[in-house]
């Protein structure tokens, strides 16, 4: 975390896929980050969206926020309106009070190009949604 912290960030990348790999969700969801913005290592965002995703299912709301935004732009996943609301939802739900409101206005700017089909979809999608740990 130092490394990263002192924007080391091929060190850090080092440091992290190990852990990312043994199934840390933080180390997966800053692993994301470094491929996402291509910072110690090369830009990746099928990459990206692997280590968020194997995160965000271990309930990382911080990988489901990016999850979803990959997703509603359609980087490194298809474009899936439905699949970035469902992430974004879940990730407001869960993410600390200070980010909350912040992330609720990402999520209702995503709702906006939605059907009402498509928002009750996925909405229930995040209702059935359940965190699983990596074994």
């Amino acid at each position: 975390m130092s490394a990263y912290q002192r924007q080391d960030f091929v060190t850090a990348s080092r440091i992290f896929i190990p852990l990312a790999e043994r199934g840390n969700a933080s180390a997966q969801t800053y692993l994301g980050f470094l491929f996402e913005t291509g910072r110690g290592v090369p830009q990746n965002y099928t990459e990206a969206a692997m280590w968020y995703r194997r995160a965000a299912e271990q309930g990382d709301s911080r990988a489901q926020y990016s999850l979803g935004l990959l997703y509603d732009r359609g980087q490194g996943v298809p474009r899936d309106i439905v699949e970035a609301s469902k992430w974004l939802n879940l990730s407001t739900a869960a993410s600390p009070p200070r980010v909350r409101e912040s992330r609720a206005r990402i999520r209702d700017a995503v709702t906006t190009k939605m059907t009402r089909g498509q928002i009750a979809q996925a909405r229930l999608r995040a209702l059935e949604w359940a965190p699983s740990r990596e074994r």
